[in-house]
């Protein structure tokens, strides 16, 4: 036949849409045409596929005209994951392949010259995209048995892996062209049994939670500090936002360096949606499955490295940290644009990207954990250190720092510089390592889920005032500081919030007065 369709899928953000690569072999001058909105990989695939097919044995028609067109043609298409699908288009179309036998299947995978397969970015998403389409076919026929046009992945060594985490997919590997060809020649088919070149991955189940690592930062290595260990647990308990505020070598950094442990174990879905925007940027590693993700970008990060950005648009950071922890170490020193891109994200929990042909969506559900020094110099209020800084250096450096923002952060924590003598004494009892301290952040949180289904910093409007209904004392306290320190509504319900994951730290059914007061005193910092 001289027409062919090939099945694949191309990366919009985090959404791989479906894409048809229709191939068509005429009589005319030779020519090898692309259409279809491709991007300058896709096009470079035209001498890839030529070299690829004639390295690996097989005939390319080089005496027709080729037309490859990429539908929907309104869809950027960007890699070289099409390499793949366009090269067994051209083998169905000159009959050297069954193109019945190609249905059922969507290929993906870049070429080298030889005919090798590479992996490509983004297999999770394509998995996950896939499970999704095929659950909505089955829901559609109403049939407890999975639909007969459920697709199976086709995928190269390293991205076929990845796609084999996604439950539900069937995901084959492959190494070269012409494992391909052969699998799909007019000869008697192939079991599904493992060959040179071309097997079919069984099924993967992760585990739920990360692999003990003896070399991640304790807590038990922290010394004193009781008010910032504090934070953190109530942070961790309730998925708070944090800042932390001190003098150099306070250990703020050490602090938030541990932070990490101290979060309950990632679910499946949350594992599958961190590893999808992990393989996006080529970040994904099999090893760190379940761990939840640590991004700390550089103080010279720009704003676009922060929210994602480029042609087509990639996650940033505050994107990679999804289901994890953002430290921002230094955090006046970031440009404006950067931290006050922040600000929706930290409420909604999904950044957009908005473009003038398209626009993308990423989720950014991290929790944010800041460091900062209270002046310049950092010695503001310290004792064993004058500050140098002018009442003008100081106004100018903590204004960096807009009201909007330091609204949407959770938990204000000053961390005191120890006397050496508190450093160098022996300890007379070891401090709670964090794993003491991470099960009662778990136990917490579960709390919270089997009340209302989320985490505490995700209650909004009624079901705040549901779950986190206070007393006439409660109420009347929150009010009176309230209006004392001139909090906008959005700080006073943020408190609110924390009182209620201190309330499930204590175990208490309802938010009290001593809860309340407690949260009040991690709404206020020094430079303030």
């Amino acid at each position: 036949m001289s027409l062919a369709l090939v099945r694949s899928r191309t990366l919009v953000g985090l959404e791989a849409q479906s894409v048809c690569v229709e191939v068509h072999l005429a009589n005319g001058l030779p020519s090898f045409t692309l259409v279809g909105l491709a991007d300058t990989e896709v096009r470079e695939a035209r001498e890839r596929v030529r070299s690829a097919i004639l390295n690996a044995g097989l005939a390319f028609p080089s005496n027709q005209r080729i037309t490859v067109n990429l539908a929907p043609a309104d869809l950027p298409k960007d890699s070289g994951r099409l390499d793949l699908p366009i090269a067994l288009g051209i083998l169905a179309a000159s009959g050297q392949i069954d193109a019945n036998a190609l249905q059922g299947h969507e290929f993906a995978g870049e070429l080298s010259l030889g005919g090798e397969l590479r992996p490509v970015r983004g297999a999770l998403a394509m998995a996950m995209a896939l499970a999704g389409q095929t659950a909505q076919q089955d829901r559609s026929l109403s049939s407890a048995t999975p639909s007969a046009t459920s697709s199976a992945l086709v995928l190269p060594p390293g991205s076929a892996e990845e796609a084999a985490l996604v439950p539900g997919v069937v995901v084959f590997r492959v190494q070269h062209l012409s494992d391909v060809a052969a699998r799909f020649a007019a000869a008697p088919p192939f079991s599904d049994t493992a060959r040179d070149g071309w097997c079919r991955l069984p099924p993967s189940q992760p585990p739920h939670t990360a692999p003990a690592d003896a070399r991640q930062p304790d807590m038990a290595d922290v010394r004193g500090q009781a008010v910032a260990r504090r934070a953190l647990e109530i942070a961790a308990a309730g998925r708070h936002s944090l800042l932390l505020c001190g003098p150099p070598g306070a250990g703020k950094s050490m602090l938030a360096h541990r932070f990490a442990g101290l979060l309950p174990p990632m679910s499946q879905r949350e594992a599958l949606e961190a590893a999808a925007l992990a393989s996006l940027v080529g970040r994904f590693d099999l090893a760190l499955w379940g761990q939840r993700p640590t991004s700390a970008p550089h103080h010279s990060a720009s704003a676009v490295a922060m929210v994602g950005g480029g042609s087509p648009p990639r996650p940033g950071e505050i994107s990679l940290a999804h289901h994890g922890v953002l430290f921002l170490d230094e955090l006046p020193e970031f440009s404006r644009a950067a931290l006050e891109a922040l600000r929706e994200p930290l409420e909604t929990g999904r950044i957009r990207i908005s473009r003038a042909a398209r626009q993308t969506e990423f989720p950014a559900r991290f929790q944010l954990i800041a460091a900062m020094n209270p002046c310049p110099c950092g010695y503001l209020g310290a004792r064993q250190h004058h500050c140098r800084c002018t009442p003008e250096q100081v106004a100018r450096y903590q204004g960096k720092l807009s009201g909007p923002l330091m609204d949407r952060i959770d938990l204000h924590v000053d961390v005191p510089a120890l006397p050496p003598e508190a450093l160098l004494q022996p300890l007379g009892q070891a401090p709670e390592d964090s794993a003491t301290v991470r099960a009662r952040a778990v136990q917490a949180h579960q709390r919270a889920l089997e009340r209302q289904g989320c985490s505490n910093q995700l209650l909004h409007g009624p079901e705040l005032e549901r779950h986190a209904a206070l007393d006439d004392a409660a109420r009347r306290f929150l009010q009176q500081a309230s209006e004392r320190l001139g909090w906008s509504a959005r700080a006073s319900h943020r408190a609110l919030r924390v009182a209620r994951t201190i309330a499930d730290l204590a175990a208490a059914p309802a938010v009290a007065l001593v809860h309340v007061a407690e949260a009040l005193q991690y709404r206020r910092t020094g430079k303030e």
